[in-house]
């Protein structure tokens, strides 16, 4: 469980193909993300939570399914780019974004990301499918950061990025036409289930 509240940003060492059986492995550069970390602890990286199978004095390793990999924006990821990470939330912790759970719903598209006065705006294309889950003011998760949704449209929606969410995040190096990795408020989704005719 998470906040989506970005502790830091690490850089991404290598991604590939596992040498040996299916899958992938991922390796990430931290700091704060290492503090107290054992193997078996989860990491969300970019919104997907991850189980830490390594880590040494300055990187951090996982393991990916392919499904991790066909499911999120993690095949765009070149050595370099920076990742945001967020430790799991431990019992007495501040609760400041909303509840995060690290799986990943959806893969939007950048449309659009550009200032307008002091703040940005970002604006992403949602599967149409899944649009009916993003509420105007409701809460979404854009790579692992908590948002709060300005604009709901059919089949897009938008948000703004004040300077410190540019400045701790990985999302400032965002541009048009990139995917990131999108979470839904997890509220939505059990409403839906339960309400009478609308079980998936």
């Amino acid at each position: 469980m998470f906040t989506g509240i970005v502790e830091e940003t690490g850089e991404l060492v290598a991604f590939g193909a596992a040498p040996s059986g299916p899958g992938w492995k991922l390796e990430v550069a931290a700091r704060v993300a290492l503090q107290d970390l054992a193997v078996g602890d989860s990491i969300a990286v970019n919104g997907c939570c991850l189980t830490a199978t390594r880590a040494g004095p300055s990187s951090v390793h996982f393991d990916l399914l392919e499904e991790s990999r066909r499911l999120t924006s993690f095949s765009q990821l070149k050595a370099g780019a920076r990742v945001n990470l967020e430790r799991s939330l431990r019992l007495g912790g501040k609760m400041g974004g909303h509840i995060v759970t690290g799986h990943i719903d959806a893969v939007g598209l950048i449309e659009v990301f550009e200032p307008r006065g002091a703040d940005h705006y970002l604006r992403v294309r949602v599967p149409a499918s899944q649009s009916r889950y993003v509420i105007s003011k409701g809460s979404i998760a854009i790579d692992g950061v908590s948002l709060t949704v300005a604009e709901a449209g059919p089949d897009s929606l938008a948000v703004w990025l004040i300077p410190h969410t540019l400045a701790v995040t990985a999302l400032g190096d965002k541009r048009a036409g990139d995917q990131v990795n999108l979470e839904f408020d997890l509220l939505g989704k059990y409403v839906e289930k339960l309400l009478p005719g609308r079980a998936g």
